[in-house]
């Protein structure tokens, strides 16, 4: 029997929901896992791999400290599916991107996602192709935030075509940040999560954060600025090109989408699958591939996406 030291705050945090952490750890390493005195008691039974899970618990308790709370599959994806006491080469312990508007911690929680944030730091134009759920297009969010507000970037770009509308949008009622609001909204919620109001406000009205259809970009050059094209599956080819043509010096860009949700007219090539596949190789340009096991939606998702992909395959 051994004791392991953590708060009752800490504990609450690295237990998950009726403690179901716990018990997928006890599974895993052959232990059990009691929580009704202060700390931990652990007790090894047949085959027990205490070791793999101080180590475990260490991570945990590390990434509970910045505020973060743990789920099963969250859990499952450290562990990966290795034997007991071998969790694959991603950590938790992850150095946290920027702090949200709940002061919560953001930090990559997939291998992809830490790919992601890697790739960003060596490279300019960055591709992130994957299933809805994966935490692409809020992570490539905030890391466009964290530039924002270290002076890394003087501006922000979040950019997404209106392919309902057919990129045309004069029809519609209202100005123009009425008309595109319907298509922008995933991205506008992601800025509500990481930004207090009233500092989200003040950065749109300066336009040091502008949102905007991607058909509002033709013509320009995007100078010192963080660029976001989500949804990008819906691009055509040349609107793709048009795209990354308007990045300017000292910018970024992350491209984002799902090559399995393509809203494009019949017959017309995805710009995203065209771009990924001719500037594959070229030093500057990153490419990640997120997959299903990347999923941070409910666990049911993941499953879900994987039986559409056996039933297509």
């Amino acid at each position: 029997m051994e004791h392991y030291s953590i708060s009752d705050n800490l504990k609450r945090l690295v237990s998950g929901e009726n403690e179901t952490v716990f018990r997928l750890l006890e599974g895993r390493f052959c232990v059990e896992i009691q929580t009704r005195l202060p700390g931990l008691t652990l007790k090894p039974r047949k085959n027990a791999d205490l070791t793999g899970l101080l180590s475990v618990l260490d991570q945990l308790k590390m990434a509970a400290k910045r505020g973060e709370s743990f789920t099963v599959s969250q859990v499952e994806r450290l562990l990966g599916s290795h034997s007991a006491g071998t969790p694959q080469e991603f950590s938790l312990d992850q150095a946290p991107i920027l702090r949200n508007r709940f002061g919560i911690a953001i930090a990559p929680k997939t291998p992809s996602q830490a790919e992601l944030v890697k790739a960003v730091e060596k490279n300019d134009v960055i591709f992130a192709k994957g299933p809805a759920g994966t935490g692409k297009t809020f992570l490539a969010v905030a890391l466009a935030v964290a530039s924002l507000e270290r002076k890394e970037a003087e501006r922000i770009c979040l950019v997404r075509p209106a392919v309902e509308a057919g990129e045309s949008l004069g029809f519609l009622p209202g100005d123009l940040k009425e008309k595109i609001a319907p298509y922008l909204r995933p991205i506008h919620d992601s800025l509500s999560e990481l930004l207090p109001t009233e500092k989200l406000r003040r950065y749109e009205e300066s336009g040091a954060i502008e949102v905007a259809p991607l058909a509002y970009m033709r013509g320009r050059t995007l100078k010192r600025a963080f660029i976001i094209l989500d949804e990008a599956q819906n691009t055509t080819v040349p609107q793709m090109k048009m795209f990354l043509t308007r990045l300017g010096p000292h910018s970024k860009a992350i491209i984002t989408g799902d090559t399995s949700q393509v809203d494009l007219a019949q017959g017309q090539k995805s710009g995203l699958e065209h771009a990924m596949s001719i500037l594959r190789g070229i030093k500057g340009i990153a490419q990640i591939e997120f997959t299903a096991t990347d999923v941070l939606r409910h666990h049911l998702v993941k499953d879900i996406l994987s039986a559409y992909e056996q039933k297509d395959s």
